[in-house]
């Protein structure tokens, strides 16, 4: 309640004109740029173009101190960029520079531009290449309040902003420790001598299947996963016993471990496996130690085949010691997923918040 009754004292009383944005701000379109321009020229300014992230890093700059920009064309088109200090902005960014600082605050432009993002995409020709065309931006009305209140408004949605970004930054950190902590202990644990234990083919502990058209099912719970992941869901499964999966075209690297009835297309192998002579996601975690994208032997899409898979070697330790090491690679994997999870919501959160004191902070009523 504190907080909702210095924010009505805040907007109290506070006149405001509103002014289209062409007649407060000078809206030009970039210079051309190009990946391949980009790739001849590397440096370390970065280039705004149809996106929010840099489309990579120049040794040019155009662009000084003027941060503000709107996406105008492709698939982010009528997104709100914010670049400080010296970059290149590219043709499909318009700049939207403040012709008068004493009447209207940058920052604050770019918080009240945020605010009115479904209006400004309200403006957008979705035809063909999605495009938005200044003479449809800048009669958009917008409303100033004194630059007082304006660098007050700043103040809160920037402590906002600030504090999502510490957060990101610290829980991120703390994910990286454990993600390298984790690989460390799984290298550790799954590194053996030739001589310490027993070594077997991939071909002499499991079975490795080929997976299948899945359109002639009918629609289920059972999951169907591709080289990318879950596809979707049907009402038969491929197998029923926990299986390695290993794709067979794509991203050699991304193995899935299931211990659920499932079904897999053709780009992704499914395993049968020998329990009782290796746990399968011992086998899982085992082959994530290995760079099976270095067996690629396509020209084109990266691909694996069942001949070079099941010459691949695996150290069989005892079973026990199988469960001992996959009791404390689940722990490790637990707690960065936990992590994931927990910046995912706390990031989520940060946003909300910061968007209800937007919404609350930046609704003006028109005169």
């Amino acid at each position: 309640m504190g907080s909702m009754s210095f924010l009505d004292k805040l907007l109290e009383g506070v006149e405001v004109e509103w002014k289209p944005l062409g007649e407060v701000a000078e809206i030009k379109t970039g210079q051309a740029v190009s990946k391949n321009m980009i790739s001849e020229n590397q440096g370390t300014y970065p280039v705004i173009n149809s996106g929010r992230e840099p489309l990579g890093f120049i040794n040019i700059w155009n662009t000084n101190n003027d941060p503000l920009g709107i996406t105008s064309r492709g698939a982010g088109v009528g997104s709100i960029t914010w670049q400080e200090g010296k970059y290149f902005r590219g043709n499909l960014n318009y700049s939207i520079s403040i012709k008068d600082k004493n009447q209207l605050n940058v920052r604050f432009l770019y918080h009240l531009l945020n605010e009115i993002q479904m209006e400004i995409h309200s403006l957008c020709t979705f035809q063909g290449i999605p495009a938005l065309n200044a003479s449809n931006l800048k009669p958009l009305l917008i409303p100033i309040p004194t630059i007082e209140i304006q660098q007050k408004i700043v103040a809160i949605l920037d402590t906002f902003t600030e504090l999502t970004a510490e957060l990101t930054s610290e829980l991120t950190s703390e994910l990286t420790a454990r993600k390298s902590q984790y690989t460390y202990y799984r290298e550790k644990l799954l590194s053996f001598d030739e001589n310490q234990v027993e070594w077997k083919t991939l071909g002499e502990v499991l079975t490795i299947k080929n997976g299948k058209d899945y359109k002639s099912f009918k629609v289920g719970d059972i999951p169907v996963y591709g080289s990318g992941g879950v596809m979707t869901y049907i009402d038969t499964p491929i197998f029923e016993k926990p299986s390695v999966l290993i794709p067979r075209k794509g991203s050699l690297g991304n193995l899935f471990y299931v211990d659920f009835p499932f079904w897999t297309v053709d780009t992704l192998f499914w395993t049968d496996i020998n329990i009782t002579v290796v746990l399968p996601k011992y086998v899982y975690y085992y082959l994530q130690t290995q760079k099976l994208a270095d067996l690629n032997m396509a020209g084109g899409v990266p691909s694996l085949t069942q001949t070079i898979l099941n010459k691949v070697k695996i150290p069989i330790p005892p079973l026990s010691e199988q469960e001992r090491i996959v009791s404390i690679l689940d722990q490790f994997d637990t707690l960065t997923t936990s992590i994931t999870e927990g910046l995912t919501k706390e990031i989520e959160l940060r946003k909300k918040q910061y968007e209800y004191y937007r919404d609350m902070l930046l609704s003006f009523p028109k005169n």
